[in-house]
């Protein structure tokens, strides 16, 4: 069953679209990733979904009704620009924002406290926002998206300004929100973020969207005849090989499409007689990566004719 459905949403601004007639829909209690490189028109699309940009033509949908307000109501959105008070104090701003989402009492304080702690900043509580550090002003809005337990929880880049073992937690919380059944969805033009958590996923380039599927499915179709290869060594040979359709090269880390099914175990064969040290071979086996560049690029491909044909 779906949760959201998104249909033709479309945003011009100064005559330049924005968001080009955008569909898909986000299943319940699900990780939906809405990818797309900066710019590409993620932040417009959650906007309109938001209700905060009106949409020029289209509608969404919440579980067969068109949106309204209530639907505010059910939110916890983490923008991409953060929006806090930099004169409140830590603990008033998280309950402050809460009570806003109509969610007051000793429990939300309580709540409020063990998020804190549990992100190391439970001695900052009584801290301005302006004195903490950007990853930490992140911090306090991310508990503040989800501290008035949403039934939607909407993050666009959540991850920008955190080091790595924050990140980490960050996704921990957002995996355990998956399990109390909440729906998420995750703007992020960090596509190894999007393949680790998303379940669905819907590909945005220009505007428009070029790949909108369960991730499950877009790896089975667009891994055929692939190897992703970790290696040590020389690969420069595979280049001019004919078994070889594509080599993306990632540094230590390669895909390689070969152009039958038949070549993966000659490819195996011909990286042993090489001398190269395999470290891993993952036949039919692809990146998100490698498949965005692979669409986007032929989304570019498809507007530089556009142009010249004007």
């Amino acid at each position: 069953m779906n949760a959201l459905e998104v249909k033709n949403l479309t945003k011009a601004f100064a005559g330049i679209k924005a968001v080009d007639n955008a569909s898909f829909v986000v299943p319940e209690g699900s990780v939906f990733g809405l990818i797309g490189r900066n710019g590409a028109g993620k932040t417009t699309t959650i906007r309109m979904m938001m209700s905060i940009y009106l949409p020029d033509s289209g509608e969404v949908i919440l579980r067969g009704t068109k949106v309204g307000q209530d639907f505010k109501n059910k939110v916890g959105y983490l923008p991409e620009e953060r929006g806090l008070y930099k004169k409140m104090k830590v603990l008033e701003t998280l309950l402050f924002f809460s009570e806003i989402k109509g969610v007051t009492g000793k429990e939300v304080q309580q709540k409020a406290l063990q998020y804190l702690e549990r992100f190391d900043l439970l001695n900052r509580k009584d801290s301005k926002i302006e004195d903490l550090s950007k990853g930490n002003q992140q911090k306090v809005q991310f508990i503040a998206t989800i501290l008035h337990n949403p039934e939607f929880i909407i993050l666009d880049e959540p991850f920008s300004g955190l080091d790595p073992i924050n990140t980490n937690l960050l996704k921990e919380i957002i995996l355990e929100k998956k399990q109390e059944g909440k729906v998420i969805i995750l703007s992020t033009h960090l596509m190894d973020f999007a393949e680790k958590m998303c379940d669905h996923i819907a590909m945005i380039d220009h505007g428009k969207i070029i790949l909108n599927d369960s991730l499950k499915e877009i790896k089975e179709k667009y891994a055929r005849q692939n190897v992703s290869l970790t290696y040590s060594g020389d690969i420069s040979f595979l280049k001019s090989n004919p078994i070889i359709e594509k080599i993306s090269d990632y540094g230590n880390t390669v895909g390689i499409k070969v152009k039958e099914p038949s070549h993966i175990q000659t490819l195996l064969k011909l990286l042993v007689e090489h001398n190269i040290e395999v470290k891993n071979f993952n036949a039919n086996d692809i990146s998100l990566q490698e498949i965005f560049i692979e669409l986007a690029g032929k989304e570019e491909d498809t507007l530089e004719k556009e142009v010249h044909n004007v």
